[in-house]
Parts: C-alpha cells; sequence; structure tokens
C-alpha cells in the first residue's frame, strides 16, 4: 500500500473513516501541528499561586520581583562587637545585639556591644569587629578609661566592615528572576528570603487517559486470547513526568457510544486515547470525533512505530458571555462577569501497541503539553532536539521516519534491539528515541534524540546487543 491509498476497510465496517484518504503528516509537521495546538489552548489560562511548598519543579510564569530589600536592614556579618567611632572601646554592660531582636543605640563614640551573626545593627556602629580580632581587658586610659572592660582591635578597622547593608542584594521591586525560570531548592530560599508565601506558575494541564479494547487484563497472566494491559499503568506517570495532572485512567469497551460519553463529558484539557485509531470493525475513534464536531489536525504520521496516531480538537467549552456596559440611566446598573474565553481541548489517539503508543505520546502529546503550559509570547514551534551520533549503523524505512530506542555510551547513540511496534523491552533500557530518517543512518551520523522525562544512567548498555536492523 502506498501512502496515497485509501487505508484498508475491514468488511462491514461502518466506520467513518472507511473510504477516507490517508492524509498522513510528515513527522517534523506533526509536532510542529502539535506545538500550535498547545498554544492555541494557552489564552484565558492565568497562573497560579502555589505555596512554595508545592512550587519544586515548575516554572515561574512571572518575573520573580523582590518584596522588599534585601537584607531589610543593616545587619551584622560575623559574631563580634559593633562599635562607634575609634578604639579602644568601652564595653558596655548590657546583654548581647541578638538576631530576631530590636537593638539599642550605640550612645557614642567609643562604646561597643556584643552582636551575633545576622542582628539588626545599632543605629551609629561604625564596624563591626569579629570575636577572633579582638581582646578584651581593664581599661585604661581614652575611650575605655572609665574603670569597665575595655575592646582592643587585633587589626585595623575599616568604617563599615563586616556589615551588610540594607538592599546590598536588591531592593524591593527588582526582579530576581525572569519569568520560565525552573523553581529549584536555591530558587524557594530566595523566594522565601524577598517576602514570598507563594509563587505564580503556569496550571498544570488536567488529562485523561481512556485505555481501549475488551482484550485488556489489569491482572494476572494473559490467557484465552487476553493480554495484560500494558499502557494503562505506564502512561500516567509519564505524563505526571511531563508536568500533567492526571485525573483519571479509564478503561474502554469496544463501545462506540461510551467512548463517546467518555471523550464528550471529560472536563481534561487533554484527552488520551489508546488504540481504535486505525479502520477496524471496533476502530472507533475516528467516528467519535466526527459525531463530537471534532476538528482533525493531524491524521496519522509518517512515522513507524505508530504511523495512525492522530491530534484533534474537541468541540470548545463555552466561556462566560462579554460583559456587558453599566447602564448610565440606573445608578444600580453594574457590569456583568468579565469574559472568559472559550477553554480549547484537544484528544490525542495513540496507537494501541505499546511502543507505538510512546511513538505518539512523544510526537504530539509531549510538544503539545510543553506549549500549553509556555510562557505567553512562546514562539509556537517545536523545540530543537539534541543532535548525537548514532554508533551503529541504522536501517530506515523507504519513505517514513523511524524512531528507535537508544542509550547514551561515550557521547554516542547506541540502537537498542527490540524496538518493533508491540515491545517495550527497548524502551524501558533506552535514554530516548533516536530519529531515524527515511533511508536510515550510518555510523557516526548525527541523529536528533527525544529525551525521556527522567533521569537515566549515562554508559550502561542492556545485554540487548545494538540493533543493526
Amino acid at each position: 500500500m502506498t501512502l496515497k491509498e485509501p487505508l484498508p476497510v475491514a468488511p462491514g465496517t461502518d466506520d467513518a473513516r472507511a473510504g477516507r484518504p490517508h492524509r498522513a503528516t510528515a513527522w517534523p509537521e506533526a509536532r510542529a501541528a502539535a506545538v500550535r495546538a498547545g498554544a492555541s489552548a494557552r489564552a484565558g489560562r492565568a497562573p497560579l499561586g502555589v505555596p512554595l511548598g508545592q512550587a519544586l519543579g515548575q516554572v515561574l510564569a512571572e518575573p520573580l520581583l523582590a518584596l522588599t530589600d534585601l537584607p531589610p536592614f543593616d545587619t551584622s556579618a560575623m559574631d563580634g562587637w559593633a562599635v562607634a567611632g575609634p578604639g579602644p572601646w568601652t564595653v558596655r554592660a548590657e546583654g548581647a545585639v541578638l538576631a530576631g531582636h530590636a537593638s539599642a543605640a550605640v550612645a557614642a563614640d567609643g562604646e561597643a556591644v556584643r552582636i551575633a551573626t545576622g542582628a539588626r545593627v545599632p543605629a551609629g556602629t561604625t564596624a563591626v569587629v569579629r570575636t577572633e580580632h579582638s581582646r578584651t581587658g581593664h581599661a585604661g586610659t581614652g575611650h575605655a578609661g572609665t574603670g569597665h572592660a575595655a575592646l582592643h582591635a587585633l587589626r585595623e578597622v575599616v568604617p563599615g566592615q563586616d556589615i551588610r547593608p540594607r538592599g546590598q542584594e536588591c531592593r524591593a521591586g527588582d526582579e530576581l528572576l525572569p519569568a520560565g525560570t525552573v523553581v529549584t531548592p536555591a530558587v524557594l530560599g530566595l523566594a522565601a528570603a524577598a517576602g514570598y508565601d507563594e509563587l505564580p506558575v503556569p496550571p498544570r494541564p488536567r488529562v485523561e487517559i481512556l485505555v481501549l479494547g475488551d482484550e485488556l487484563l489489569t491482572t494476572g497472566l494473559p490467557h484465552d486470547g487476553l493480554i495484560r494491559d500494558a499502557l494503562g499503568p505506564m502512561l500516567g506517570p509519564w505524563l505526571t513526568a511531563l508536568g500533567a495532572d492526571v485525573l483519571a485512567t479509564r478503561r474502554i469497551g469496544d463501545e462506540a457510544e461510551e467512548l463517546y460519553a467518555a471523550v464528550t463529558g471529560s472536563a481534561a484539557d487533554l484527552v488520551l486515547t489508546t488504540g481504535g485509531t486505525a479502520a477496524g470493525p471496533v476502530d472507533h475513534v475516528h467516528g467519535v470525533l466526527d459525531k463530537a464536531g471534532a476538528t482533525l489536525l493531524v491524521d496519522g504520521v509518517k512515522v513507524r512505530p505508530g504511523h495512525p496516531m492522530l491530534l484533534a480538537r474537541l468541540a470548545a467549552e463555552p466561556g462566560r458571555p462579554e460583559p456587558t456596559r453599566p447602564d448610565s440611566t440606573r445608578p444600580d446598573s453594574t457590569p456583568s462577569e468579565p469574559a472568559r474565553p472559550a477553554r480549547v481541548r484537544h484528544l490525542v489517539g495513540l496507537p494501541g501497541n505499546p511502543l507505538a503508543a510512546v511513538s505518539g505520546l512523544l510526537t504530539l502529546a509531549q510538544p503539545l503539553l510543553a506549549a500549553l503550559t509556555a510562557l505567553t509570547g512562546a514562539a509556537a514551534a517545536a523545540p530543537a532536539l539534541p543532535r548525537v551520533p548514532v554508533q551503529d549503523e541504522v536501517h530506515g524505512h523507504p519513505y517514513d521516519t523511524r524512531l528507535v530506542p537508544v542509550v547514551r555510551r561515550g557521547g554516542r547513540a547506541v540502537p537498542l534491539r527490540y524496538n518493533g511496534p508491540a515491545m517495550l523491552r527497548g524502551i524501558a533500557a533506552a535514554d530516548g528515541l533516536a530519529v531515524v530518517p527515511p533511508g536510515g543512518a550510518r555510523p557516526g551520523q548525527e541523529l536528533d534524540v527525544l529525551d525521556l522525562p527522567w533521569p537515566t544512567a549515562e554508559g550502561a548498555v542492556p545485554a540487548q546487543g545494538a540493533c543493526f536492523t
């Protein structure tokens, strides 16, 4: 079958796709379409205020501005003595100035008071003398000749030494970090120091997974034509690693009405289905999308495995009506609730074979989710992929892109075996998927690599052997 021929249709099927020409999209164009779809759904998604303890790993939706001067007052940088004027100094009988406590002003030149690191420097302080750079003794002459203990500096005292002046790190209103910064533990510490209780982050996309098929088991060994569901346990954690909020993973039988109700009734921003995207007797995804008034954005992709994948825009969830202007003749007239754009929702149909489903996930769902959570104004284009030279020859499809599991070793991508559409052994050991152009790749040729969203051990090659086919 050539790419221009209609898809085969099983006898007796009433699938809405019967006789429809195969309009497969080139792999790079399919990813670009997914990015555009995600960008189109960003409208009206206002940032959320997330408590600091829940913001780790997310990104700042807005610049982080200082809410106060840092430090907010002159602060001692060391344990020691706050001194005023030239020494030696009379040691004040009052207790030390401690962090978190109000400090009394140094009354006059020639006096010293014990101070702790982080404590507010008393007004009139000339410098802080470190404990290890001073000694105390009985009073003699000069400032300290009063019968009280005297403080002597063992090194030259420079005005302002070991004092962190107010605003040394930043002033209130300064931009500390730009929008798009990943929230690390250090960012949380800076935000807390700058006065934040919560951080503005993009809302997490809501995803619902619909696992289709009467033949799937959730426990036990395969038997009597039934097989274990590999996608249900895999897709939820994978999407969570991509930053999605997975509302549910539901099993749907091979019933068109059940699937229609699940798709149209979902509250998710993205619905993911598994299987049912071809033209077999129980492949209902296309028919359901037609009935639901969805718009197909990608209907098949020129990629192996996974070419029956699809992307559709579902009918928009209605927004609030446009606001009305108040009637100036009625003093009690007020505007209606502000308008909210209709929420755009999408569906990604993954093939039912496990590795083919992974291919669809990385080709369509991942770039869509990335664009959906990107900052306003971000370019609606698929991000550039890292390029890595491949260690061994990889055979390619004559016309389509291939996605092949690889591990990285010594700066090269080593293709793995067990890369058939129904196999997960290769991807389970992989660092990523190499994007092999039509016709294949020769040793040393640089290929784009789709990295997996979790840390992997560089250098380890599983006991699978390299892939030469």
